[in-house]
């Protein structure tokens, strides 16, 4: 069993020890480089009793157990943000009410939607990220000490953007997070972008990153997922592609190594995806043939990653893998 013998990470992740991360080994007999929990989906549409679904949601470690921002689409159909605390990260329990922001500015309070949360620890706080609705939807930016009050900082860029994802450190003495300009819709494109900010309000310096490739499974758009993994060959990024199929979109998870200095840089880009829609949770919901990963927890010592992701926009399901294991797989199935 891995879990029952040492095992040394052929590279290094900048990060801390996380010992009760969640884990399953890999299954007997198989070669998956990223693979499902066993007893998938961890959170089931109706865990609370208004939701409609639970799904691309964020989780961190927090207080020696963990704690998140989960994307709940009620039986109204409106999609807003609650938080929620586990002790295992993966039984858990979630506010029943929507998280109430705290507002500097009163204009920026009108509640149109709040979908596909991002969290991140980053020197004194968490920082919260999503897709805000503020005439069209935007990165919306907050932070909260405790899970329990939660402020509200500002837009990040006029309308039309998503997939807002902050790196876990300052680069250059600035803040930098991922993008994706996109439109009104449902966006039939999408490329990923780089920005950084000096104080968390105000962003600029774009630069491009990455677009969706033609013909394979990221050819209509792609987007940052999970917050980036530090290690000593570059920032490990964990993103979704989407195929436009003869039966609508097909969201995959893949991975890219991107430059630590220049993190617009990219090292590696998979071409082969790293985990599809495959299993009937992940095939059949609200929106079929979805994985669209949102939060990946990180044992630094041992490389463990734990990814959580949402499965057919009804759902949110878990896998595993080692994060040196991934970047050498990047190594060996890349294309730029």
């Amino acid at each position: 069993m891995e879990s029952q013998r040492k095992r040394t990470p052929s590279i290094d992740v900048i990060g801390d020890s996380l010992p009760n991360i969640p884990w399953e080994d890999r299954p007997p007999g198989s070669e998956a480089v990223v693979w499902r929990y066993s007893r998938n989906p961890i959170i089931p549409r109706d865990l609370l009793p208004r939701s409609n679904s639970i799904f691309n949601s964020a989780a961190v470690a927090h207080d020696g157990a963990f704690a998140g921002v989960f994307r709940v689409d009620d039986t109204r159909r409106l999609m807003n943000l609650h938080a929620g605390h586990s002790r295992d990260g993966i039984t858990w329990e979630i506010e029943p009410e929507p998280i109430a922001w705290q507002f500097p500015d009163e204009e920026l309070a009108g509640f149109v939607h709040r979908y596909d949360p991002r969290v991140v620890w980053l020197e004194d706080r968490y920082y919260v990220t999503w897709c805000n609705g503020y005439h069209g939807p935007t990165i919306g930016i907050g932070y909260t000490l405790d899970f329990r009050s939660f402020h509200f900082l500002e837009n990040a860029y006029l309308p039309y953007n998503r997939n807002g994802v902050l790196f876990p450190r300052r680069i250059h003495g600035k803040y930098a997070m991922l993008s994706r300009p996109s439109d009104t819709g449902h966006t039939p494109f999408g490329d990923i972008f780089y920005s950084e900010s000096p104080d968390m309000v105000h962003w600029g310096r774009h630069r491009f990153v990455m677009a969706p490739r033609a013909w394979t499974w990221q050819s209509t758009k792609v987007g940052a997922g999970p917050i980036p993994i530090e290690t000593t060959e570059g920032w490990l990024l964990i993103y979704h592609g989407v195929l436009t199929s003869c039966n609508g979109f097909v969201y995959s998870m893949g991975a890219a190594l991107l430059d630590l200095d220049q993190p617009w840089q990219v090292i590696y880009r998979s071409a082969p995806y790293l985990l599809s829609p495959q299993t009937p949770y992940e095939n059949v919901g609200d929106v079929p043939n979805v994985v669209f990963p949102c939060a990946a927890l990180v044992d630094a010592p041992t490389g463990r990653v734990a990814i959580y992701y949402g499965a057919a926009d009804t759902v949110t399901g878990l896998a595993f893998g080692y994060v040196d294991e991934i970047v050498e797989w990047l190594k060996h199935n890349s294309e730029l």
